[in-house]
């Protein structure tokens, strides 16, 4: 029998809200926990929550979270007994699981074998070949030219799918519906697929379309007992990653759950797995099901299987590293209730999911019976373009699944996030749409209810958006009293007025649209406030009547025509606009102020492709007097761990390349300029006359 090791200190290998969901376990046993930062992430709360923290480098992840040698070293200079590495970055990756032993030090995880031969897609297809598991058909392109690619995926079928080899969570994923497409899907994957795990290595397969994505927990300890702790459903993706998961599967039946996990277990065996894995399986609409991938690790989804079973994962993992066997047999294991998880995001929904950057001006979490909130951010943090741009999982358990849904759905309405574009309003869109209720999900729900577009859109004939823009009025009048020298009346306008009488006005920007408040003082400390340019009728809306209750530590309460809210408000100061992000009544709303006196812009380049964030260009596909038309790639841009493409707007000759390939460029810099051509030109003049 396994010897029991005793853990005295951890070191997780992590950061945001896997590492505060790790150091709330460590701590409850009892153990010390030890966090790691970058640079960039020095002043993160997964930092202040560890009793130590060690700062191991650059905020590039390749010179901090993903240098093994630095991992290592940081464990050994505070004399941590055991590394956890959490979900991402090395945690697949069987060098650390390697090194860590060679050094003294437990690995909260499988065996250094298990993660080598299970990371890799096709040794891992290969071994479930072995072990009876069904498998999709496919091929392996290692050592393939590309041209011995296309002939192969041409002979499987298309559509193919490529995946990376070497890792998970969409990156180096390529859905390819021609030989014609192939050449380029190839070489973005491989770049994306090195980028992301160090291993370039592509599998292809036959894609089977719109499937469901169901996945099983396993557990195996060092005595030999191996289990599974049901199904997972992770169907609802966007660009080949989870946003939303649920436990159980609404589309597995008692029958299907015991065959799926037989199987799991059965693979699990082939290998002798030890610790947290996950196999990711596909089930077609005929109720097949295939085998995808195992990941050797926790997974971001984990809590609704905690959720269901009332196990604690990482206490499991935790005891399993030190040799104790497995809290709970197969035959004991039981679930109840239903659980969903959705992840936010900081994405903007309507531009093909790109991420965003930025800092989080205004953060509230919402509390509620039967929800749980696992985040990575406070207010003030920093969400940077190193790393991924998850900001929160949102949790919710109840009896039942429709419970379950009205919880989270709620639980997301009082979630305010403010300083940046999330994708809230598209999770609570598939929530609330009647084929989710109804149970009807798959891989491609968002695209073919297309809800990736105008689900992040808030109309200006929405009420609430007027309430709160005299909010951000009222409490920067308040802000502007409260640095003025000794108490000052309501009557009196903050700011040397020569007619008082006038009424004093804040001009904002919401999305684009120009919007007016205008406020004067009136008995009992309130305000008479006028509004222009909200709602579709032509006639202004009559005046409100506001009164600020009270106001502290970004919080304020207000009182709108005998209606009192409270409100989260914080400013963000993006020089030279200063922007006003109010939360309330459900809905988030950034108000930009409209200077007096705008300041002067430099001119836009016509024609010109900006960058729309932060990244490096890893391919540039065009060169000075090549002709292009609209929609033809002109390079990729990598950023947060992802290539995104950019395309021409429309037809004509690139007359500049300003950028090189491995280039790093900021938002709105001009990478490439396009220019019509005169046939175009000479056509849009003989259209207008």
């Amino acid at each position: 029998m396994p010897a029991t090791k005793h853990i005295r200190k951890v070191l997780i290998a992590n950061r945001g809200e896997i590492a505060r969901r790790i150091i709330r376990t460590v701590r409850s046993l009892g153990m010390t926990s030890v966090a790691v930062f970058s640079d960039a992430d020095e002043d993160a709360p997964h930092v202040r929550e560890a009793d130590e923290a060690v700062r191991i480098g650059p905020a590039p992840s390749a010179e901090s979270y993903l240098d093994v040698a630095r991992i290592v070293g940081a464990a050994r200079s505070v004399n941590a007994d055991a590394v956890h590495p959490g979900y991402g970055f090395l945690s697949e990756r069987a060098e650390l699981a390697q090194a860590c032993i060679d050094a003294g030090l437990l690995f909260i995880g499988p065996t250094p074998d298990a993660i080598a031969r299970m990371g890799s897609k096709i040794e891992s297809k290969r071994i479930a070949q072995q072990a009876g598991v069904p498998v999709i058909e496919g091929f392996s392109a290692e050592r393939l030219s590309h041209a011995e690619v296309v002939e192969r995926a041409t002979a499987l079928g298309y559509p193919v799918l490529i995946k990376a080899s070497a890792g998970g969570g969409g990156r180096g994923m390529r859905i390819v519906r021609g030989a014609e497409e192939m050449p380029d899907a190839l070489l973005s994957a491989e770049r994306e697929a090195r980028s992301a795990f160090g291993d370039g290595t592509l599998l292809v397969e036959r894609y089977i379309d719109a499937p469901r994505h169901i996945e099983i927990q396993i557990f195996g300890d060092t005595h030999g007992n191996l289990i599974h702790l049901f199904e997972r459903e992770c169907s609802i993706q966007r660009r080949h990653q989870k946003v939303i998961e649920e436990a159980p599967s609404p589309a597995v039946t008692p029958e299907l759950r015991a065959e799926m996990g037989r199987a799991a277990v059965e693979l699990g065996r082939a290998i002798g797995y030890t610790g947290a894995g996950t196999v990711e399986l596909v089930l077609d609409r005929k109720g097949a099901f295939y085998f995808l991938e195992v990941n050797t690790r926790l997974q971001v989804e984990h809590p609704v299987t905690e959720a269901i079973t009332g196990l604690d994962l990482v206490r499991m993992q935790i005891e399993i590293a030190q040799g104790k066997p497995l809290p709970v047999t197969q035959h004991e294991l039981t679930f109840s209730g239903h659980a969903i998880e959705a992840r936010l995001y900081a994405e903007d929904p309507t531009r093909d999911f790109l991420p965003v950057t930025g800092r989080v001006a205004l953060y509230r979490e919402p509390s509620l019976p039967g929800l749980r909130i696992d985040s990575g951010i406070e207010r003030g943090s920093q969400v940077s373009v190193h790393y991924d741009p998850m900001l929160a999982k949102v949790i919710a358990k109840g009896a039942t699944r429709e419970e379950a849904r009205k919880t989270l759905i709620e639980g997301l309405r009082g979630f305010g996030v403010g300083g940046l574009t999330t994708n809230r309003e598209l999770l609570l869109s598939v929530l609330e749409h009647v084929a989710f209720a109804a149970r009807d999900t798959h891989t491609h729900f968002i695209d073919q209810h297309k809800l990736s577009g105008a689900a992040a859109e808030t109309t200006h004939a929405d009420p609430r958006l007027r309430g709160h823009a005299i909010v951000g009025a009222v409490y920067l009048q308040a802000q502007r009293r409260s640095r003025s020298p000794g108490p000052t009346p309501l009557s009196v306008p903050s700011g040397f007025r020569n007619n008082p009488w006038r009424k004093q006005e804040e001009r904002f920007s919401i999305a684009g649209k120009s919007v007016t408040v205008r406020y004067r003082a009136t008995a009992g400390e309130s305000l008479e406030i006028e509004t222009e340019g909200f709602g579709n009728a032509p006639e202004a809306p009559p005046p409100s009547h506001a009164k600020l209750i009270e106001s502290a530590d970004g919080a304020a309460v207000v009182e709108i025509d005998g209606v009192r809210r409270r409100y989260d408000v914080a400013t963000a100061q993006l020089e030279p606009i200063e922007r006003i992000v109010v939360f309330g009544a459900d809905l988030c709303v950034e108000l930009e102020r409209v200077p007096r006196f705008p300041p002067r812009t430099g001119a836009q380049v016509a024609g010109g492709c900006v960058a729309p964030m932060t990244g490096v260009v890893r391919k540039v596909a065009v060169a000075v007097g090549d002709r292009v038309k609209k929609g033809d790639l002109l390079l990729m841009l990598e950023a947060m761990k992802m290539e995104h493409r950019l395309v021409a707007h429309a037809d004509g000759v690139v007359s500049q390349v300003r950028i090189r390939e491995g280039q790093m460029v900021d938002p709105d810099d001009v990478l490439i300029v396009v220019e019509a051509t005169a046939e175009r030109i000479n056509d849009a003049e003989a259209a207008h006359g």
